[in-house]
């Protein structure tokens, strides 16, 4: 029997986590790898947004008449790769810094 199967647990459903941007912490210039987007490649399919651990990826617009983009907040992207890596048009590509 562990130690845990006769406690009782209560757990909130439903929280939500506020996001406060002016309380975020930057990343600054530390990253190894910088995610670039070719926004020609680029379809708007929004994978890399969902995808994003630090949500620094919006869909933006490019140009005029045109479908959003893909744009990165270098303030908050760590470098991780993963935008790039999950990316179905290979429209991200890591470069060193």
């Amino acid at each position: 029997m562990t130690q845990y199967e006769n406690q009782k647990f209560e757990f909130e459903e439903g929280a939500v986590i506020k996001h406060d941007l002016d309380k975020a912490p930057k990343t600054g210039d530390w990253r190894y790898m910088t995610p670039k987007v070719d926004k020609d490649k680029c379809s708007g399919c929004s994978t890399c947004v969902s995808y994003c651990p630090e949500a620094a990826i919006e869909l933006k617009k490019y140009k005029d008449e045109q479908k959003d983009k893909a744009d990165i907040d270098y303030d908050f992207c760590k470098g991780c790769g993963v935008c790039s890596a999950v990316c179905p048009m290979k429209a991200i590509m890591m470069e060193k810094n």
